[in-house]
């Protein structure tokens, strides 16, 4: 008998849910019931997850998920992983879905995240391109760092270490000259868009869309043929997947300059960052060494 082929989804959807702690013990209990690993956040709002294990289990997962009347619309990205991706399963229940550290800026009902910019499927995108041509303004959703190796061309790229700082650049004024231009807000699986594009329209941008389904969507949909460039960092032990063998590798050691897409972590136990490097410049220790600027505390968040 062979060995099972194993996936990870990523999912996310906004929808009023009563007693969060009721969904986290049913969250819980179904994952458990399945062998499944990885990481679910819960609030008020919706539900917020990236799990990995045998895709036998994860269809299940998918179906009984959906048997919650709010959960039905749930978009689940599929992508390449296991369940080794995470070390363990953990469920938690949060005030806000992603930390953008102002929950009284979002609103949600049955429909989802109100006066969220409008949804545009990887077709709608290009096609976006094709009418407005260099008109059309790429908005990076995600921290700073995840830029570093794979972002959408000519893309704009906030300076953020953390969600939270998103509010703060949105108010700063400095892209205040984009909100007369199509924005398309893009993030890892569609999350941060909802919120961060309401956040824009609300702030006075006057055409804002976002990427349905994400960079995970865009990049199933195109590979390295589209608009997209180099790798997608993700929030588990894989760090970076890249859509074909074609992927251009765009990111750049801290200490040689040589390309890579490889971020490695502090030798430091208690250290929290994560430092660009060439495998060779990797080898070496005091490279590792607890001086850098590139956070990975949002690797504690789940976000996509």
């Amino acid at each position: 008998m062979g060995v099972e082929l194993q996936k990870v989804i990523l999912y996310y959807r906004f929808t009023p849910i009563a007693d969060p702690e009721a969904m986290r013990l049913w969250q819980e209990t179904l994952c458990q019931s399945l062998g499944l690993k990885g990481r679910i956040l819960i609030s008020k709002d919706g539900i917020n997850g990236t799990l990995g294990g045998d895709m036998s289990a994860l269809k299940k997962y998918v179906k009984e998920t959906k048997k919650y009347p709010g959960f039905k619309k749930i978009d689940f990205k599929w992508s390449d992983g296991t369940g080794n991706d995470f070390p363990r399963l953990k469920i938690r229940v949060r005030d806000e879905l992603v930390a953008f550290g102002s929950p009284e800026e979002l609103e949600v009902d049955a429909n989802g995240v109100v006066g969220a910019g409008k949804h545009l499927n990887p077709y709608e995108v290009h096609k976006l391109v094709e009418e407005r041509g260099d008109e059309v303004v790429f908005f990076d959703g995600r921290n700073a760092f995840e830029a570093k190796i794979g972002k959408f061309k000519d893309a704009v790229i906030p300076n953020t270490s953390t969600t939270r700082d998103f509010v703060g650049e949105i108010e700063s004024g400095k892209y205040d000259h984009l909100k007369d231009k199509p924005v398309v807000t893009y993030c890892t699986g569609g999350i941060r868009c909802e919120i961060l594009s309401s956040v824009m329209k609300k702030h006075g941008f006057n055409e804002v869309y976002q990427i349905e389904g994400g960079i995970a969507r865009y990049g199933n949909k195109y590979g390295d043929d589209g608009l997209w460039q180099g790798s997608l960092y993700t929030f588990d032990a894989r760090m970076a997947i890249d859509f074909t063998d074609k992927a251009d590798v765009i990111g750049r050691c801290e200490k040689c300059e040589s390309p890579t897409n490889k971020f490695h972590s502090c030798s430091e136990v208690s250290c929290y960052e994560l430092i660009l490097l060439c495998e060779t410049c990797a080898l070496i220790p005091k490279n590792l060494a607890c001086f850098h600027v590139v956070k990975k505390g949002a690797k504690s968040e789940l976000i996509g």
